[in-house]
């Protein structure tokens, strides 16, 4: 099983970047998937996720410091998932990862262990 995150880059304050996150070994549309960052000198945080579609319909979900501004999404036939971060700030800087969990809702690995990770992509904001 291999999770293959990519998309990560410099950029300047309000800017944009979209991160990926290819899937490989697993049925894809049978895992949630979601985005966790660890920011300098921070905890790792869950900040998106988006539900697996068999049985979730790819329900989205979003922490409110980056609701508004980051989009998530998937593309079955490329089993891939995106990161559409827009609006960015100093505070986004951190390195990125994506997660799978076979879960119900994707939020489930906000508090549980996950299945599997990433690596990570490192994203900063310069201000």
């Amino acid at each position: 099983v291999q999770l293959q995150a990519s998309g990560g880059g410099s950029v300047q304050a309000g800017g944009s970047l979209t991160l990926s996150c290819t899937v490989s070994g697993v049925s894809f549309d049978e895992y949630a998937i979601g985005w966790f960052r660890r920011a300098p000198g921070k905890e790792r945080e869950g900040i998106s996720c988006i539900d697996n579609l068999n049985r979730r319909d790819g329900t989205t979900h979003y922490v409110d410091s980056v609701k508004g501004r980051f989009t998530i999404s998937r593309d079955t036939a490329k089993k891939t998932v995106y990161l559409q971060m827009h609006s960015l700030k100093s505070e986004d800087t951190a390195v990125y990862y994506c997660a799978a969990r076979s879960s119900w809702w994707c939020t489930d690995m906000y508090n549980y262990p996950v299945d599997y990770w990433g690596k990570g992509t490192l994203v900063t904001v310069s201000s």
